[in-house]
C-alpha cells in the first residue's frame, strides 16, 4: 500500500496511491485527518476497503507534501556507510551520530529545494526514511520492525558550510526547504526486508550515489532500538536513515546543486523522488 500527503487547491488531505490516482482517505475517514492520525489509529485495513473506490484525484492535480508533514520529530543518522565515512575522513564509531531536522526544513516530491542566499554549498545526501507506526519506549533490536509503518525516500539535502561551523551538524542540515521527502510511504507489509534494497541517487539524470541498504554501519533495527532508548518514539516519527559515499562536497572539483537542477532518489520497492533545485531570491 502506497500513502501519501498532498494539498488540493490549498486544502491539506492525504490518500491511498493507486495506479489510476489518489483516493482522498481524509474525506472517507474523517475522524482520521492527518496521515499521522491514519498511522496512530493502525487504520490500514480501512484504507484496503477503500481501495476499489473511484479516485478522486490525479498524481497531477494535487501537490504532493513530505510524507509526513507534522511528524512530532525527525532524527537523521550522519555517517552510516563505510564509504561515506572513508570519503570524510571520520572514523566508524561506537554509537551512530543523530542529529535533527524540523518539520519546515521538508518539501514534497516535485516541490523546489531551495538553495539558500547564504551558501552556494549545497550538497544531495540520498536516504532511506523510516516512518514509525507503533510507540514504543526502549525498543528491542528483535522487535524493532514491528514499530515500522513504512518507507520512503529522503534528500538530506546539506548547506555544507554552515554544517561544518562547528562539531555540531544542526545548522546546515535544516535550512527552510532543502530537504525532500515522498513521493509517498510504502507500508511495511510490502517491504518485509528493508536491508536488501537498491539506492541511487542522481543529479540532472547522473548517477551521483549508489549503494545496497545491507551496507548501513547500523541498521534499522538497532537505529530504532538506540533512538527509543532516549525519548518514546511516536507513530509517524520519521528517521532518516544516513547517506552512502558520492557525496559532492568530496568530490574534486566539488559539485554542488545549483540553480535549475534536477535531483532524484531511488530506493527499489519505493519510488523514486524527484526535486527541482531552486535559488532563493
Amino acid at each position: 500500500m502506497k500513502l501519501c500527503s498532498f494539498t488540493h487547491k490549498g486544502k491539506p488531505g492525504y490518500g491511498l496511491v493507486t495506479n489510476a490516482g489518489i483516493i482522498d482517505l481524509g474525506q472517507q475517514l474523517a475522524d482520521l485527518p492527518t496521515l499521522r492520525h491514519f498511522i496512530k489509529a493502525d487504520a490500514y485495513a480501512k484504507a484496503a476497503a477503500l481501495s476499489g473506490n473511484k479516485v478522486d484525484y490525479a498524481l497531477d492535480d494535487v501537490t504532493l507534501q513530505p510524507v509526513i508533514p507534522n511528524p512530532d520529530k525527525i532524527i537523521c543518522v550522519g555517517l552510516n556507510y563505510h564509504d561515506h565515512v572513508q570519503e570524510t575522513g571520520h572514523t566508524v564509531t561506537k554509537y551512530p551520530t543523530l542529529f535533527p531536522r524540523y518539520q519546515g526544513s521538508q518539501v514534497g516530491h516535485g516541490s523546489p529545494m531551495i538553495k539558500p542566499l547564504e551558501s552556494d554549498k549545497f550538497d544531495y545526501e540520498g536516504e532511506m526514511a523510516v516512518i514509525i507506526g507503533k510507540a514504543g519506549r526502549r525498543i528491542s533490536k528483535e522487535n524493532a520492525l514491528d514499530h515500522i509503518a513504512g518507507y520512503s525516500c529522503y534528500n538530506d539535502g546539506s548547506i555544507r558550510d554552515w554544517q561544518s561551523h562547528t562539531t555540531q551538524f544542526m545548522p546546515g542540515k535544516t535550512f527552510a526547504a532543502t530537504g525532500g521527502f515522498g513521493p509517498w510511504m510504502v507500508t511495511a507489509d510490502e517491504i518485509p526486508d528493508p536491508s536488501v534494497l537498491s539506492l541511487i541517487t542522481r543529479l540532472n539524470g547522473a548517477v551521483v550515489q549508489q549503494t545496497t541498504t545491507d551496507l548501513m554501519i547500523t541498521d534499522i533495527p538497532a537505529l530504532i532500538a538506540y533512538c527509543s532508548t532516549i525519548l518514546p518514539l511516536l507513530p509517524g516519527d520519521v528517521i532518516v536513515t544516513g547517506t552512502p559515499g558520492g557525496v559532492g562536497f568530496k568530490r574534486n572539483p566539488p559539485l554542488w546543486m545549483k540553480d535549475g537542477d534536477t535531483v532524484e532518489v531511488e530506493i527499489s520497492g519505493i519510488g523514486i523522488l524527484s526535486n527541482p533545485v531552486v535559488a532563493e531570491k
